[in-house]
């Protein structure tokens, strides 16, 4: 439905000029990388130890980068024509602020790759769902014969993918509130806005800024453009309101007038107001457990089909397309006992959803480092479908107060100890789930990391039953 000639971003002249790379992060040492070879002379500033950054220091003094550990010098930021920061860093750091009151431009490693990147931008965003919703509409487009790449908040840095950008390619993205503070001209051929619910408050400060962080996704988007929203969320008619772009909603409980929705337990398509429905797929035939999941085979239905990909072929895709992993991911069936690994699930909502994907008897991991949220607001589904929840990470003292009374508590601390303490306590048909609500920062890597150590351990209960 859309053009097939690629769009034109604004590419940045960066040879010798100085720039300055802040965090020394996935997407900050890929951004480093790319401005040397481009003739700039390249500054790296984070504020981890030498000792901390050792496999990454000796990659780029290769590339003739400069280094600069253990702290930010004010001197280094104000000694540059251009900073690139990180998603990871909050651009309230003294140092920004002070180089922001001078003037000196300020832009994260997407807005930078946007201005380099070949083809089409699809992006998309949203509190939950971001990274499964990407993947499939990923796996549709590819499937039906567009010239794909996916990366962004997943996988790849979007600045890796400049080099295999052409103009008949579309870039799927996975764009989060943190990256999307930091653009300029950043202006996606798709945008699509999943859901918005609190999370990040810790960075953001309040769910208003935090949704005002969300919207940035559709702030270059004109009238040529397309946004998909989801009409069972109150956040996105608010997006509705400021956006220039032709609206396309999706909707899990209602009939709509232009995009994707649920009918006699089918998803259809409308390409605009007044044409007639589309059948594209039955909900049977939907893979992913979870109402949330019937959302985002929505978004993604909408997505693809203003992308141009038929709905046969969108069928097909949907209909073969497995879990990501860290989402709601089947790990395995132990002594009649399901283990579920949903390490994705960082905030309350995610949660929430995660556990709605299940009648009941299930064994909750919970905690990490908190983020300045709410648990009271899983009150209600603990009490109908919960057995037992087990605390872990240094929100687990603020978790265990806020839930007093609604569910049988076991601090556990770390996660060996909850899945031991929760493989013993559970009956066949029950199921333990590692759905956090949090962060993983406190005792892990990041959600990878800990999604990895739980299925691991549930590997060693299966190991365990082996031997016996």
């Amino acid at each position: 439905m859309v053009e097939s000639e690629g769009r034109h971003a604004r590419v940045m002249d960066l040879k010798n000029k100085k720039v300055l790379v802040v965090g020394m992060g996935r997407s900050g040492l890929a951004a480093a990388i790319f401005l040397r070879a481009q003739g700039a002379q390249v500054t790296v500033s984070d504020a981890r130890s030498a000792e901390a950054l050792a496999q990454e220091i000796p990659a780029l003094l290769e590339h003739g980068i400069m280094v600069e550990s253990g702290g930010h010098g004010l001197l280094t930021f104000r000694r540059q024509d251009l900073i690139v920061v990180s998603p990871g860093v909050p651009t309230d750091t003294p140092e920004l602020k002070q180089v922001l009151s001078f003037g000196l431009p300020v832009i994260g490693e997407l807005e930078l790759a946007s201005r380099h990147l070949q083809g089409q931008v699809l992006a998309i965003t949203g509190s939950n769902g971001k990274t499964t919703t990407t993947s499939l509409v990923g796996r549709i487009l590819e499937e039906g014969g567009l010239p794909t790449q996916v990366g962004g908040n997943i996988g790849l840095p979007v600045i890796a993918l400049i080099a295999s950008s052409t103009p008949a390619t579309w870039n799927v993205l996975e764009v989060s509130s943190f990256q999307l503070e930091t653009i300029n001209d950043f202006h996606p051929r798709i945008a699509v806005v999943l859901n918005i619910t609190p999370d990040h408050l810790d960075r953001h400060g309040s769910f208003e800024n935090y949704v005002a962080a969300k919207e940035r996704i559709f702030l270059n988007q004109t009238g040529g453009d397309m946004l998909v929203l989801n009409a069972d969320d109150d956040a996105a008619h608010r997006c509705a309101s400021h956006a220039k772009a032709n609206v396309f909603w999706f909707s899990r409980k209602r009939a709509i007038r232009q995009g994707a929705f649920v009918y006699n337990e089918a998803i259809v398509f409308v390409a605009k107001e007044g044409a007639a429905m589309e059948p594209v797929l039955p909900l049977a035939e939907i893979p992913l457990r979870g109402a949330h999941n019937v959302e985002n085979v929505l978004a993604a239905v909408c997505a693809a089909r203003l992308a141009g990909v038929s709905a046969e072929s969108v069928r097909r895709s949907v209909a073969s397309f497995q879990a990501v992993e860290h989402r709601l991911e089947y790990v395995a069936t132990v002594n009649g006992v399901d283990y579920f690994n949903d390490s994705k699930a960082t905030n309350v909502d995610a949660t929430a959803k995660a556990i709605a994907a299940f009648p009941g008897n299930i064994h909750l991991i919970l905690g990490g480092k908190d983020k300045d949220s709410d648990y009271t607001q899983l009150a209600t589904l603990l009490r109908e479908r919960v057995k037992a929840v087990y605390t872990i990470g240094s929100a687990a003292e603020k978790i265990g107060h806020q839930l007093a009374g609604v569910v049988k508590i076991v601090s556990a601390q770390t996660l060996d100890e909850a899945v031991e303490r929760a493989s013993a306590a559970a009956s066949p048909a029950d199921v333990v789930l590692l759905a956090p609500a949090c962060s993983s920062f406190d005792q892990f890597d990041n959600y990878e990391h800990r999604g990895r150590v739980f299925k691991q351990l549930v590997e060693q209960q299966q190991q365990q039953v082996r031997l016996r």
